[in-house]
């Protein structure tokens, strides 16, 4: 049933490392013809593209919307058009607290969680529906279910905004024939989390029924599930969750 990706054409954001260079490397062995996209690590960016043989990198920050807007058309030229678009670049940038957080973290975190799904989406658009309809897949997260742990309020609120914007952007396409989900990650063992303290780590998987942290890998069937029209073609709005049992809902 995946035989509809051959062809396809991709710009995956944030694929130069993590659940966006996994999610690329399948759609690539899928057929699909795909355009990294990093950011500040152009070298793992270039080197993704090499081991795929991506139809071309693009670079620069996608929470600026001018640059969002050059990223998409970029992408689209190199590609010839648009087919499926993955917002997966985000960051929690530095864990703050209710109580201490600042308005320069917070637009941080924001630009790089929120505007870059806002103004990807709506650069990439025109391009969806030229191409007859498409999927839009948004990387959410299991702090945007639950409001996530001491340091990550800021963040988690990002992550809630990219699901509502997903409802409400999945009824807005329909009629355009473009699908809009998010993947939802649970604690996923990638760059992401260079940074997390090794207590943190063992003290989340202790609390998934799996009793493992996840894998990139762990994440990619469900991008690919929604790419494909013959896997998902009536499934728009939703939200799947990747996380080992840690939420259930």
């Amino acid at each position: 049933m995946l035989d509809d990706l051959k062809g396809k054409r991709a710009l995956v954001t944030g694929s130069s490392t993590g659940i966006g260079a996994a999610v690329a490397r399948e759609l690539a062995r899928l057929g699909a013809k795909v355009v990294i996209h990093g950011n500040k690590n152009v070298e793992a960016a270039n080197a993704i593209a090499k081991e795929i043989g991506a139809a071309g990198v693009v670079l620069g920050d996608v929470g600026d919307s001018a640059a969002a807007q050059r990223i998409v058309d970029e992408a689209a030229k190199a590609l010839g058009g648009l087919d499926i678009l993955i917002n997966n670049a985000g960051a929690i940038h530095e864990r703050v607290t209710n109580a201490g957080w600042d308005e320069a973290m917070y637009e941080r975190v924001y630009d790089t969680n929120v505007r870059s799904v806002l103004a990807v989406t709506k650069a990439a658009y025109p391009y969806l529906k030229a191409a007859g309809g498409g999927a839009i897949v948004n990387t959410g997260s299991i702090a945007g279910r639950f409001g996530g742990f001491l340091g990550s309020s800021v963040y988690a609120s990002a992550k809630a905004a990219v699901h509502s914007i997903t409802r409400n952007a999945a009824r807005e396409f329909a009629d355009d024939k473009i699908r809009v989900n998010v993947v939802a990650p649970g604690f996923i063992i990638t760059p992401f989390h260079d940074k997390t303290p090794e207590s943190v780590r063992q003290a989340a998987a202790a609390q998934i029924p799996m009793k493992r942290l996840g894998t990139a890998e762990d994440c990619v069937g469900a991008y690919i599930f929604l790419c494909s029209d013959a896997m998902s073609g009536y499934v728009t709005g939703q939200i799947i969750d990747v996380n080992g049992g840690q939420l259930m809902v």
